[in-house]
């Protein structure tokens, strides 16, 4: 590793300790260039500001939920819906896929979550809960496509996208190790599946 990366590398290492202690609005750039060994000008050559470097510790470990959930959608829009039967644990997969990317870097993803208030991903997850509402309104639509007799209950879908996302920030914030993580998201996934189908579709 050249000293320009590595020098970067320590920069990120130092944010992501004092982001996870202070949050994003008190977290101090000199208390992190001085932990790294650099002055503070280095914040502005690699990251441009505070918030580059906020990105430089989340944005991966955000990008690996993104598509995680773009691509359960996508799955899911390809079944046929009309010969589609629910059963328990139909859904490990795409729960297994979530918490593999949740806790690669459980870390990175408190942060994110818990530590962002004041930095461009504040309300991160109000954006979690728009981007699956629209997800979920497609595959009602889809679903809607082989049951014509069916209507939405769109009140129920938006509950709904925020209960999937809290089920999930929840055992994030509950739970530490992986896989206890992933024993305990299954049931809460045959739970939403179930309310799925009984109540946003009617």
């Amino acid at each position: 590793m050249d000293n320009e990366n590595e020098s970067r590398e320590k920069l990120i290492i130092c944010a992501k300790k004092e982001f996870m202690e202070k949050g994003f609005e008190k977290a101090s750039l000199r208390a992190i260039c001085s932990a790294a060994g650099l002055t503070t000008g280095a914040i502005y050559f690699f990251f441009k500001d505070k918030n580059g470097l906020f990105g430089a510790v989340v944005d991966e470990p955000l990008q690996r939920i993104i598509t995680a959930i773009e691509q359960h959608f996508s799955e899911d829009m390809e079944t046929d819906i009309a010969d589609f039967q629910h059963t328990s644990g139909d859904h490990d997969e795409f729960a297994e896929m979530m918490i593999s990317a949740l806790y690669a870097d459980r870390d990175a993803m408190l942060i994110l979550l818990e530590k962002s208030s004041g930095s461009r991903y504040e309300g991160i997850i109000d954006r979690f809960v728009e981007m699956i509402e629209k997800h979920n309104m497609a595959l009602a639509n889809y679903y809607l496509a082989a049951f014509p007799d069916k209507c939405v209950n769109e009140y129920m879908l938006h509950w709904f996208s925020h209960v999937q996302i809290n089920a999930f920030v929840h055992l994030l914030t509950h739970v530490e190790d992986k896989e206890s993580a992933v024993k305990a998201i299954k049931p809460v996934m045959d739970m939403l599946v179930e309310t799925w189908l009984k109540y946003v579709i009617e």
